[in-house]
């Protein structure tokens, strides 16, 4: 129904005036006398001739013998027994006036009345329209308003009468209530309700635009409301699509904007009105809320609200995008959020995983970047909207935080904040190192200190026991160095994550080594730092009895490192490694090693090796 009453009509050219059929009609115009036939001309002529001269003798005669004193004429009477509140406007002559009356007789019997017709009276004020009583009482008369007019004779039909309807001399009452009132020279009347605070963009020609609407009469008489159907009038401006009057009106409109617009006839539906709801030559009042505005040809618009400093990389297709999002209309009406779903919305970038606004708005981001970004329907979800939330043909906002991207190729990235001037030795894979450490994602939530606790964190680097991007980025470190490391997830906790640390993302590490124990290599408990004895049995067999319990073998093995010639496996206890390093040499497990059995792990692993080729 909206698209009916909005739409603009074929254009016809509207007539001169209505039929004058009506009571109101000018006595000149409606109710003539029957035409005279032409044998009875000439008698009729002369008949009226000599009444004339009869009645020109008796004025001259009044004239000259009594005091020139004709006494008062008799003028309409009217009663405005209902005056509105509000009258925007006056009948004035030239204007063209709608109403509804009731004719009757002073002694109150009906001979007319619009109501039983069912259409109000159209004519213009001054005009020759309406009988000249009514034409001139009905002067200064407002919308609403009930007037009774009586109307003598002489201002009505007067001696003619009208018909068998009106009496010759017949003094005549008409209540009337005006229904409209507009002038050729009217233009759409506008009124701005309430504007925006701020307005970046107003309706020009060609833009397509959503809003809420009441459209009533001129007296008030609803004929639609979008707000009944819940459901927004969309349609492009100045192309036709609209009637003439709103196709001006909406030019200028902000979104949040509410106007009150006053409509004549020839810039609505003019002679022919539409329907049943509005009647011809009627003026429209339509109260107008814009709820969304674009152009067919506009692209994103993108608004940095905040950027970090430094940026070091910005986003790019093929990045995987961690980000919080606030996403409304442009009336400012949310209708997502991802702090209400309390976890973050984690995709691709570029490669069609979401509406192509965005997917386009996401590139060329900085990690903790805020912005907003503005999608035109066709970059969002087009005539079709989605769901019960988002209209069709809806501008979509969203205010974007930027929580972390990476890409599945990125490396760990190390940055080193301080390092000792001294630096002999580097820790590396199979060492055992003490650390201290801050985890925390790249908006700078905390996720773990070592700090809470009273020890630093330790572990045998390439052991496996933390996640690889950390385990690389402690490696080839200076006792008393400190790094800040950016671990990405594929190195991290991946896609799933694990405790608080949330799926796919980013982790920050600061790092300090404390402590640097040097390790020895997979499968190894103890290697030598210098050229092992060429008489490694003798070495051992202190007593020299060809037999080494495993006192003389502990007390051997500990000499060495003592004098650093040798190193245990670190972090664990010297006494169980050695144990194991015994029982490895004790073959028979008789408790005593014997030269046949004593053999160097290398020597073992070249034996291996050999049997393996073959």
């Amino acid at each position: 129904m909206i698209q009916n009453h909005l739409s603009r009509k074929r254009k016809r050219r509207p007539k001169q005036h209505p039929s004058r059929s009506s009571t109101f009609t000018h006595p000149d115009s409606s109710y003539r006398s029957p035409q005279l036939s032409a044998q009875s001309s000439l008698s009729v002529y002369i008949f009226l001739k000599m009444v004339r001269k009869v009645v020109l003798s008796l004025l001259l005669a009044t004239w000259f013998s009594v005091e020139c004193n004709p006494g008062p004429i008799d003028d309409i009477a009217v009663d405005r027994y209902f005056i509105p509140k509000s009258c925007f406007r006056e009948v004035k002559s030239g204007d063209f006036v709608r109403y509804h009356y009731n004719g009757t007789f002073t002694d109150g019997k009906l001979f007319d009345s619009s109501y039983d017709r069912g259409a109000a009276f159209f004519g213009q004020v001054g005009q020759k329209w309406q009988i000249a009583g009514v034409d001139k009482g009905i002067l200064g008369m407002c919308v609403n308003e009930h007037r009774r007019i009586t109307v003598p004779p002489h201002l009505a039909y007067g001696s003619q009468g009208a018909g068998d309807k009106v009496p010759p001399d017949t003094t005549l009452v008409f209540d009337l209530v005006l229904l409209d009132i507009f002038n050729r020279a009217d233009q759409v009347q506008t009124k701005v309700i309430s504007t925006p605070k701020e307005c970046k963009r107003s309706v020009m020609r060609t833009d397509f635009v959503r809003f809420h609407f009441n459209g009533t009469l001129l007296d008030g008489t609803v004929f639609d409301s979008s707000y009944k159907r819940s459901q927004t009038q969309d349609s492009v401006v100045g192309e036709g699509w609209l009637i003439k009057g709103l196709d001006e009106g909406l030019l200028g409109m902000c979104v949040g904007e509410i106007r009150h617009f006053i409509i004549p006839p020839f810039l609505a539906f003019g002679e022919k009105g539409y329907g049943t709801e509005i009647p011809p030559h009627a003026s429209l009042v339509y109260h107008i809320l814009l709820e969304d505005l674009h152009n067919p040809k506009d692209d994103i618009v993108v608004e940095v609200v905040e950027a970090p400093e430094p940026c070091t990389r910005k986003s790019v297709a093929g990045d995987y995008i961690r980000y919080n999002y606030n996403a409304s209309l442009l009336n400012g009406i949310t209708f997502d959020s991802s702090y209400q779903h309390n976890q973050t919305y984690n995709t691709y970038i570029g490669m069609g995983y979401m509406i192509s606004g965005i997917d386009k708005g996401l590139q060329g981001v900085c990690t903790g970047e805020r912005r907003r970004i503005i999608l035109p329907p066709h970059l969002a979800y087009g005539q079709q909207g989605a769901g019960k939330d988002i209209p069709g043909s809806a501008v979509l906002v969203f205010d974007i935080h930027v929580i972390d991207f990476h890409n599945v190729k990125d490396p760990v990235h190390v940055e080193t904040t301080h390092k000792p001037e001294v630096c002999n030795e580097t820790s590396e894979v199979n060492d055992f190192i003490e650390y201290h450490y801050n985890c925390s994602l790249l908006d700078g939530t905390l996720l773990f200190t070592s700090r809470d606790y009273e020890t630093p964190q330790d572990v045998v680097l390439g052991g496996g026991k933390i996640i690889d991007g950390l385990d690389e980025a402690l490696r080839n470190m200076c006792v008393g160095e400190r790094r800040t490391v950016i671990v990405p997830p594929h190195l991290g906790h991946g896609e799933k994550g694990a405790g608080i640390v949330p799926g796919s993302a980013v982790l920050r590490f600061e790092l300090d080594l404390v402590s640097l124990q040097k390790g020895v290599p997979e499968g190894y408990l103890f290697i030598w730092l210098e050229e092992s004895p060429v008489q490694l049995f003798e070495a051992l067999d202190s007593n020299q009895d060809q037999q080494v319990p495993l006192e003389e073998f502990s007390q051997f093995i500990k000499q060495q490192v003592l004098e650093g010639k040798g190193r245990l496996k670190p972090a664990q206890d010297p006494d169980s490694v050695i144990r194991d390093m015994f029982k490895n040499q004790d073959r028979n497990a008789d408790g005593l090693i014997t030269q046949d059995e004593l053999k160097l792990k290398v020597d073992e692993d070249v034996e291996k090796t050999r049997h393996e080729e073959l």
